[in-house]
């Protein structure tokens, strides 16, 4: 696993896992401390006994740049968080989005009626891969809440690529009640403290996924379930992104119940991570 930091990352609890349970004993799955500036002269190193590699911030959008070959979902996203050893070079893909697409249909039982409205809060990385996780979904307009407007075109940008609609909002100016009030999914990429006060009616949208998974519960989160409604949380995210990067680097099925129940013994979080 490349990036910076990685020394939290529960992504090895995943993959060692998912390698036990495949009886690959002789793999392993380490965290390397790398820069975007350095990932192409690693990569470019690595012997043939290498068949993958996840990559975290800030080496995303590096990864895209240095594969040989990409998918489509990845060139939309604009990133990639997924290397893949090939004969002619490395391949490049965003499994950020199965996390996603994953999170919300197993964990926040979504299901959208085609031409629906998604809102996102915060425009990064994460954003980005959302708004192409919004087509893969058939949610077709995009609204993003964001603090600057400037700072959005890389998510913009994503959601052209994905033919998915755009309409951008200023945090400071925004009816939060009424930018929910017809979205069929929420999806919060923002820290916790910037979305209390308006957790209330946030929490009123169809579905939520809120990817800040410590602490936990956030308050986006209890709003929800005080309403009787079902969220989403980044660790559902990690585990169903998780499963396409295992199934891409061995060529096998990936044990996804192994690997939910060693990311719910890692953590202190009491969450369903569904495996559907």
């Amino acid at each position: 696993m490349l990036g910076k930091p990685v020394a939290h990352s529960l992504s090895p609890v995943l993959h060692e896992a998912a390698y036990r349970a495949l009886g690959l004993a002789d793999w392993t799955y380490e965290r390397v401390e790398l820069d975007a500036a350095g990932l192409a002269g690693f990569v470019s190193a690595l012997g043939p006994e290498w068949a993958g590699l996840s990559v975290t911030m800030p080496g995303k959008r590096a990864a895209l740049e240095f594969a040989t070959r990409a998918s489509a979902r990845a060139r939309a996203a604009g990133a990639a968080n997924t290397l893949v050893r090939e004969d002619s070079g490395w391949f490049a893909d965003c499994t950020d989005v199965d996390g996603v697409v994953g999170a919300l249909r197993f964990a926040g039982g979504f299901t959208a009626a085609t031409g629906s409205t998604g809102v996102i809060l915060g425009a990064g990385g994460t954003a980005a891969a959302t708004v192409v996780a919004f087509a893969e979904l058939g949610v077709a307009r995009a609204r993003l809440v964001v603090r600057d407007p400037a700072r959005a075109g890389e998510t913009i940008a994503a959601a052209q690529r994905a033919g998915v609609e755009t309409e951008v909002l200023v945090w400071a100016e925004v009816d939060f009640a009424k930018a929910v009030s017809d979205a069929s999914v929420l999806v919060s990429t923002v820290p916790p403290a910037a979305v209390a006060e308006h957790a209330a009616e946030l929490a009123a949208a169809d579905c939520v996924l809120d990817v800040i998974y410590h602490p936990w519960p956030t308050p986006l989160a209890e709003a929800v379930a005080a309403r009787g409604g079902r969220v989403a949380t980044g660790l559902d995210m990690l585990l169903h992104q998780a499963f396409g990067q295992v199934e891409q680097f061995t060529g096998q099925p990936a044990p996804r119940a192994a690997m939910r129940d060693a990311l719910r013994a890692a953590t202190e979080n009491v969450l369903p991570l569904p495996i559907a």
